[in-house]
C-alpha cells in the first residue's frame, strides 16, 4: 500500500472554544455548609471543515451543583480540538471522530473545570475517565434500533 493511501491521524490544534461559570446565588451559597450535589454531562461533536481531512470535534462539560434547591453553580466547558483525519473508511472515521478524538480531549477540559472551579472559590471537580468507546458503542447501537424501528414502522 503507498504512503497516499495509509490512514493518516494528526492533531492540528487543541483549544478552549468556550467557557462559562454561573454563580447565581453568590456570596450566599457559599456560607451554606451542606453538600452539593454534583451532575455531570458530556457530549461530543464533530463537523468537517472546509479543506478536506479536517475535522473539528468539540468536547463540552457541563457541570451543575445544587445546594438544596438553589444552584451553587453551573460550569461549562466546550474543549476543542482539530484533527486531521485521512484515508479511513466512514465506519471507521466515524469510530475515530467518537472515540480517539473526545479522549484526546478530556484531560484539557478536566484540568479547565478543575482550574475555573478553585478560581471561583469552590473545591476542585476532577472529572474521572470517561470510555468513550462504550459510549460510542451504545450510540451505535441505539442508531440500530431506531432504523430497525422505522424499516418496520407502516408509512
Amino acid at each position: 500500500m503507498s504512503e497516499q493511501q495509509q490512514p493518516q491521524f494528526g492533531i492540528e490544534k487543541i483549544y478552549l472554544k468556550d467557557l462559562s461559570l454561573e454563580i447565581p446565588n453568590a456570596p450566599q451559597i457559599f456560607l451554606d455548609r451542606d453538600t452539593p450535589q454534583i451532575e455531570i454531562n458530556i457530549h461530543n461533536g464533530a463537523s468537517p471543515l472546509e479543506q478536506p481531512g479536517l475535522y473539528e470535534v468539540v468536547l463540552t462539560v457541563t457541570v451543575t451543583a445544587k445546594i438544596k434547591d438553589k444552584t451553587a453553580f453551573l460550569v461549562e466547558v466546550a474543549q476543542a480540538g482539530i484533527f486531521q483525519i485521512v484515508n479511513l473508511p466512514p465506519q471507521e472515521l466515524d469510530a475515530v471522530l467518537g472515540v480517539l478524538c473526545p479522549s484526546t480531549l478530556q484531560p484539557y477540559a478536566r484540568e479547565a473545570v478543575a482550574s475555573l472551579m478553585t478560581r471561583a472559590g469552590f473545591p476542585p471537580v476532577v472529572l474521572q475517565h470517561m470510555n468513550f468507546d462504550v459510549a460510542y458503542q451504545e450510540r451505535m447501537r441505539q442508531l440500530q434500533q431506531e432504523q430497525a424501528a422505522k424499516a418496520g414502522a407502516p408509512n
